[in-house]
């Protein structure tokens, strides 16, 4: 870029910027979504639809031909051999045409760690999902350093140690509440009872957002992050552009009213709005609204999708294998390897997104600048070079901390440690109450191929037959 050219660009961010500022951020919202209603009324977009067909076994189809994007892939339970056949035959692997325009498949565990750890070269601008999402915002999850770094530090302190510390006890009281009001003998849905109901209570609690309209939280996570333009899911656009625009506005809202609080000396809290308010970098972030809105969607999202499937996922693998269950209950100590293992085995997101910044030569394959590559997180997880067995859902799995579901390097999930003390109190309070968790029928499997959820999951519970104390927390293991 030319001095020239620097000047100009400058020039238009700052003014980009002062026209943002003055526009409230639903209204902008709005706007974006008129254009694009404009451009499907002329002809200039088409909504992306997709039509679910029986997926063929990988061996019947030519490697050039195998697509991963395909949102049916999990349903059907056929990603695993897919991943399977490309970590042996093609490692590095190049899909010329796609519903999402062409990319490249990172399958193999190292693999995907160089990649992940090499931002200077593969950027997670400007989104990290295989398709282009209708509402363009800004969030740090797709930024590359310094600006992610900056954005990151101000609010990572909400899961530093000594807060995660503080909120454990407010944790485990949600999930006992949760956990009393299910009935035994008789099914109910374990994703909306369980997985959901606890979630939206901890992103509320972090967030600071009223308590009552929790169920908001996983709504607006579900709607924006399902559109099938950017990963092949069930959201049709107006309602993605509806629930953005109404999530601007509780967060705008929300935003003043939490700073007229602090003015009239209300005490600082550690909640996320109260961080980014405190924050030299971001206390004006109110002031680029589609940055404003992007980062507290990222916080939703990535608050959601993780702990929530984590939940269902690991008393599906239970129930799968009795054995472990057994075991878990003979020796509750090993809950928290068991948590990096379902978090390994259920893999919640599927994958990221990155761009080659430059030409490069990598894994024998030459990669161009400017090609999309995808790192398989959910391959990875499942490399026989790193786990043995890997299928296998193991409680004592020894390197099960070794999963890469949070990522590495500079992008690595910074709620993991909020992640993993969910799921081990929810496991410690399950096993003080139940002596059986059985899963009724097949579990019913969210349209994606970014994220490895489920929408609903039939399942029974068999009370113990003595009554016992709320499990003791366990020691927590080192981390690899």
């Amino acid at each position: 870029m030319t001095p020239i050219d620097t000047v100009l660009d400058q020039a238009l961010t700052r003014v980009t910027d002062k026209v943002q500022a003055t526009i409230p951020v639903d209204r902008q919202v709005r706007a974006a979504h008129l254009v694009k209603k404009a451009k499907r009324f002329a002809g200039l977009e088409t909504p992306l639809v997709f039509t679910e067909e029986p997926i063929p076994d990988p061996a019947d189809v030519p490697l050039t031909e195998i697509d991963l994007s395909n949102p049916f892939m999990n349903r059907q339970g056929k990603w695993y051999p897919y991943f399977a056949r490309l970590r042996d035959e093609a490692p590095v692997h190049y899909l010329a045409d796609s519903p999402f325009g062409p990319f490249w498949s990172i399958t193999r565990y190292a693999d995907i760690q160089a990649v992940d750890s090499n931002p200077k070269v593969f950027s997670a601008e400007p989104y990290i999902v295989l398709g282009q999402p209708p509402l363009e915002i800004e969030m740090f999850i797709a930024m590359d350093p310094p600006k992610h770094d900056v954005q990151r530090k101000a609010v990572q302190g909400v899961v530093a140690p000594r807060n995660l510390k503080e909120m454990e006890g407010l944790i485990r009281e949600r999930v006992q509440e949760v956990l009393d009001s299910l009935p035994t003998d008789e099914p109910f849905d374990w994703v909306d009872r369980v997985s959901i109901e606890i979630t939206g209570r901890m992103l509320a609690t972090l967030l600071d957002f009223p308590y009552e309209q929790r169920r908001k939280l996983t709504y607006w996570s579900d709607t924006i992050s399902g559109t099938a333009e950017g990963t092949g899911g069930t959201t049709h656009q107006d309602e993605m552009f509806a629930a953005g625009e109404e999530l601007a506005r509780s967060f705008v809202a929300l935003w003043h009213d939490k700073a007229a609080r602090r003015a009239a000396g209300e005490p600082d809290g550690f909640d996320l709005i109260t961080l980014m308010q405190t924050s030299e970098d971001t206390k004006d972030l109110i002031k680029k609204p589609m940055e404003f809105l992007g980062n507290l969607t990222l916080l939703i999202v990535g608050g959601n999708d993780t702990t929530r499937n984590s939940m269902t996922g690991g008393v599906l693998a239970l129930s799968q294998n009795p054995d472990q269950f057994e075991k878990l209950k003979a020796d509750p100590s090993v809950i928290p390897n068991m948590v990096s293992e379902i978090i390994r085995w259920q893999t919640p997101l599927a994958y990221m997104r990155r761009v080659a910044k430059e030409d490069v030569h990598f894994g024998g394959q030459f990669i161009r600048k400017g090609d999309q590559v995808i790192m398989w997180y959910a391959s990875g997880n499942r490399d026989e070079r790193k786990f043995e067995n890997p299928d296998a859902f193991l409680i004592d799995r020894p390197n099960a901390r070794n999963h890469m579901s949070f990522g590495f390097g500079v992008h690595r999930c910074m709620g993991n440690r909020l992640a993993e003390m969910q799921l081990r109190i929810l496991w410690e309070e399950l096993l003080a109450r139940f002596d059986r968790i059985d899963v009724v029928g097949e579990p019913e499997y969210v349209q994606s191929n970014f994220v490895k959820g489920y929408s609903k999951m039939m399942v029974q519970l068999t009370a113990r037959s003595a009554p016992q104390e709320s499990a003791e927390p366990a020691e927590e293991p080192a981390a690899a």
